[in-house]
């Protein structure tokens, strides 16, 4: 099994006021990708609420490291690729299998 976690920087207009309105938007597209992506077998998004830098994780799971790339490719993971980047200032993340 792999585990995809990534965490994100939001630039100020994606916070404040409109931090709830961003993280329901990304939870909404990324939990539509179960079912879709062949491999992902859960995905969740949330918001930091311990401080730091980072103000959103994703979690993700999958059956393998093929599955993994092959989400990372996958027309649909794509187009919410764009619409993070367009959000985010920073990012980190890790893979690792267990």
């Amino acid at each position: 099994m792999i585990k995809h976690i990534v965490l994100w920087e939001l630039k100020e207009e994606a916070k404040g006021e409109k931090l709830e309105d961003t993280i329901t938007l990304l939870q909404g597209k990324f939990k539509a990708l179960i079912g879709v992506i062949d491999g992902l077998t859960a995905i969740e998004l949330g918001k930091n609420y311990n401080g730091g830098k980072f103000d959103v994780a994703l979690y993700c799971e999958f059956t393998s490291k093929e599955a993994e790339k092959g989400y990372q490719g996958h027309p649909e993971h794509l187009k919410i690729k764009a619409v993070v980047q367009s959000l985010v200032c920073d990012r980190a993340s890790v893979d690792y299998e267990i």
